[in-house]
């Protein structure tokens, strides 16, 4: 067997632990910096002020504006306030959207980032920014992206709702099963891989559940860190094209595109690569589509695009845009098969 490969490691600063947010400042100081802007969703925004009053002096301000798929608008609006604020770093608080806020900013401005996630997207670990602009989600990949700092503090995740905490970790799933198929694969990216999936099969359930049980928390937050870490030393194929398309154009939410569309993208590559998804198959059972869409069944996640408010008409545009600057992918695409492949993900119907 070929053993052939190329690994770089994430040159990112892990925390973890219950109790770990309150070390906050201390990683402020660190980073050489003396001027934090915290960063959140409106939703979250009592959290971050909290956040900021724990910093004391070493807090800027708030910006409390941070929104799912990242728009350059509100990017601009944020990057103005850090200016205005003399910020010389950004603590982001709470999940996807304000993670990409700050990538956002730090891709801008090139400042330090510390990140404290409160769901499981992982993105926090990636050096990937997706953003909005015009209707359409575009990605970029820089190493000025990646996050210096991130904390994870599993106490942050106990009032996490049970369906957030499920669209999330199916979310972050997604990282693993292209890891395992990626272009530029390698033994320690598959390892991880594999780790995060198992991580996410015996908390997920336990979650749901129990969803007071930290420990289980605990073992989601790991998933998270191990399926984000691998999405950042990887490429991106078929699954992750699909969910831009239909979050960036239709504004379909981000975590519940994901998790629908998973056992879709899965069984559509499985049909090229069944050998490269041997280990998912083995732990979710059955086809690795089939397994995938029955796991995500049974802890109650979304299983149709129709239910996000996507018509059935909106499919024909979706398949088009999909296609049109295709990421690689291990089986050829065109616009026929993935516009079968949406109808089935539309209707909520089990892959094959």
């Amino acid at each position: 067997m070929s053993r052939d490969f190329v690994y770089s490691g994430s040159p990112a600063h892990i925390v973890f632990g219950q109790g770990k947010s309150a070390l906050a400042g201390e990683w402020v100081e660190k980073l050489g910096c003396r001027r934090a802007l915290v960063l959140s969703t409106p939703q979250q925004k009592a959290d971050a002020e909290a956040l900021a009053a724990r910093l004391g002096p070493l807090a800027a301000g708030v910006f409390s504006g941070a929104v799912m798929h990242t728009p350059v608008d509100v990017t601009e609006k944020a990057t103005e306030v850090v200016r205005h604020t003399s910020a010389d770093c950004v603590v982001s608080l709470g999940g996807g959207s304000t993670t990409g806020l700050g990538k956002a900013i730090a891709f801008r401005t090139d400042l330090p980032q510390i990140v404290i996630p409160t769901t499981y997207a992982g993105s926090e670990v990636t050096p990937i920014l997706g953003q909005t602009e015009g209707g359409r989600k575009t990605t970029v990949r820089d190493a000025s992206i990646l996050p210096e700092v991130v904390i994870y503090d599993p106490a942050l995740t106990l009032g996490l709702p049970v369906g957030m905490s499920v669209t999330s970790g199916l979310n972050a799933m997604a990282h693993a099963i292209e890891a395992l198929y990626a272009q530029d694969r390698n033994p320690i990216s598959t390892l991880m891989a594999v780790e995060g999936l198992w991580a996410f099969k015996t908390s997920l359930p336990a979650i749901v559940a129990s969803p007071g049980d930290v420990d289980r928390r605990a073992d989601a937050l790991y998933g998270a860190w191990l399926c984000g870490t691998v999405l950042g030393t990887v490429g991106m194929a078929l699954h992750h094209k699909i969910c831009h398309t239909l979050g960036g154009t239709f504004d379909t939410p981000h975590a519940e595109t994901h998790a629908i569309m998973l056992p879709h993208t899965a069984a559509y590559n499985a049909a090229a690569v069944p050998d490269l998804l041997a280990s998912a198959t083995a732990i979710f059972g059955g086809s690795v589509g089939g397994g995938l869409w029955d796991f995500a069944k049974a802890i109650g996640a979304p299983m149709a695009l129709k239910d996000l408010g996507l018509s059935e008409a909106d499919l024909d545009r979706a398949a088009e845009i999909a296609t049109e600057n295709p990421y690689w992918n291990p089986r050829p695409i065109d616009r026929q098969s993935i516009r079968y492949l949406l109808q089935d993900a539309w209707e909520g119907r089990r892959p094959a």
